[in-house]
């Protein structure tokens, strides 16, 4: 496959690509430096910008190597606001939390980030369900969205997926995939534990401008082809996700089928 090869995606008006990295680590350090590109773009000719950040192992290490990046600092943070895709309906600062694990690998090493920029979805130690930390994360999305919109104009959505085609905590065959009208959900029941979660649904992943799927190793490789295959949304629900501008699926060789992607 090469490395960067379009292929066609469920929105008509754009190109879905696909960008193929040997393996994780380089995968992660790709990532780190297209995200502080496209903030440096948009900070050109806009602000605020809005980032939706996510999880997993191949997240937080694109996070990660954000933190080490040498153009970092060229990205004014005062200017970013922080979203997440989905949480996990833990305690705050749990170690399994998106938020936790997201502030320890970039957020913390930033120190023009204001807090009151970073959004997390509220813990369990704050709100009794997730229903209430979905409805609360909705109100704080409006609160940053223009006009009567219900979320912000989001520059950048992050999305991992899991080897069942999983993205947010939007599961195959779970009715949360069937929410609508809503920007936020809470799940009960996750297939993956914790069973309690809060997750962006279908209907606020599909508002923002792009949306990157990150997803390395080989377990994943089935998904991944299901997905831009074009597999039905209740089956792999990855393959229904789509930026209004840009979709990218960011993988590593072994995800995307291959050992040896050209590069």
């Amino acid at each position: 496959m090469n490395a960067d090869q379009p292929t066609s995606g469920h929105h008509p008006t754009h190109a879905r690509l696909v960008v193929v990295h040997p393996d994780a680590g380089v995968l992660a350090e790709a990532v780190a430096s297209r995200l502080v590109t496209r903030l440096l773009d948009v900070q050109s000719v806009r602000q605020p910008v809005h980032v939706v950040l996510t999880g997993g192992t191949v997240g937080i290490a694109s996070l990660a190597a954000l933190a080490r990046h040498p153009a970092r600092d060229a990205v004014d943070w005062s200017g970013v606001h922080v979203w997440w895709g989905d949480e996990r309906f833990l305690p705050d600062g749990d170690p399994d939390r998106n938020e936790t694990q997201a502030r320890e690998a970039l957020l913390a090493h930033l120190p023009q980030l204001p807090a009151e920029n970073v959004h997390p979805m509220p813990a369990s130690d704050v709100v009794a369900t997730p229903e209430e930390s979905a409805a609360d994360y909705a109100a704080t999305l409006a609160e940053h969205a223009p006009g009567d919109a219900e979320v912000p104009e989001l520059d950048v959505l992050l999305l991992g997926m899991g080897p069942d085609g999983h993205v947010a905590s939007l599961f195959p065959g779970h009715p949360g995939l069937d929410v609508a009208g809503v920007p936020t959900a809470g799940v009960h029941g996750s297939p993956k534990p914790p069973p309690e979660r809060v997750t962006l649904t279908f209907e606020a992943i599909a508002r923002a401008r792009q949306v990157w799927v990150v997803a390395a190793g080989s377990e994943k490789a089935p998904a991944v082809a299901a997905a831009l295959a074009g597999a039905p949304a209740h089956e792999i629900p990855a393959g229904a996700v789509a930026g209004t501008e840009r979709t990218l699926w960011l993988l590593d060789a072994a995800a995307a089928g291959t050992r040896d992607a050209d590069r």
